[in-house]
């Protein structure tokens, strides 16, 4: 294991090497002795992931391989994140959380508890990119909320608890609580009775 910084790996960590942790922000570049990763208990962390300075992690963590995690995220207990996928920093992700494969995460994102996130779902922190805007504003998903594959939210869009975006759709208003969006662009409609359940 790489390792750059102080981190913390509580007890019962697997690591599949190569594996670095505490890599250095860019405003940590050519520093010594600076906080790095803060990981829980029962982490299992495969083959070429890359975890930031200053990133917290609950426990039962687990992720496929060259996961990338980026500086100031936040996550809680028992989430697993899918092979490839890059979360960017600043970002808070709840308890019971799953992440698949390929997924994009931004900065400012802000993912609640149980949420589901379906492969290559991408979510966005800029509307109008490049804009060199400093002040991106990823989604919010509230607990519950489920991302189909494919799907894309657009800047700032808030899915409610336990509402779902279908695979493929492209979001670009909120999504009420328990409801459905669907399409290009994603229109709300209710739940099916199959997945109201």
């Amino acid at each position: 294991m790489i390792e750059y910084g102080r981190n913390t790996l509580g007890p019962g960590a697997r690591i599949f090497e190569p594996v670095t942790i505490g890599f250095p922000s860019r405003d940590r570049i050519g520093c010594e002795n600076f906080r790095g990763a803060v990981i829980g208990r029962n982490a299992l962390i495969r083959s070429g992931t890359i975890i930031y300075c200053d990133v917290e992690i609950g426990d039962d963590f687990q992720c496929g391989h060259n996961v990338l995690i980026r500086e100031k995220t936040r996550i809680g207990d028992r989430v697993a994140v899918g092979t490839g996928t890059i979360i960017e920093g600043n970002t808070t992700i709840g308890n019971d959380v799953r992440i698949q494969s390929l997924a994009f995460i931004p900065t400012g994102t802000v993912i609640g508890n149980g949420v589901f996130i379906g492969p290559h779902a991408v979510l966005t922190n800029d509307r109008y990119p490049p804009s060199g805007n400093p002040d991106l504003k990823g989604p919010v998903l509230r607990d519950g909320a489920v991302i189909g594959a494919n799907a894309t939210i657009l800047p700032g869009i808030v899915i409610g608890k336990g509402a779902c975006v279908a695979a493929g759709a492209v979001v670009t208003r909120d999504v009420p609580a328990r409801k459905l969006a669907v399409g290009v662009p994603a229109r709300v409609q209710d739940l099916p009775e199959e997945m109201a359940r």
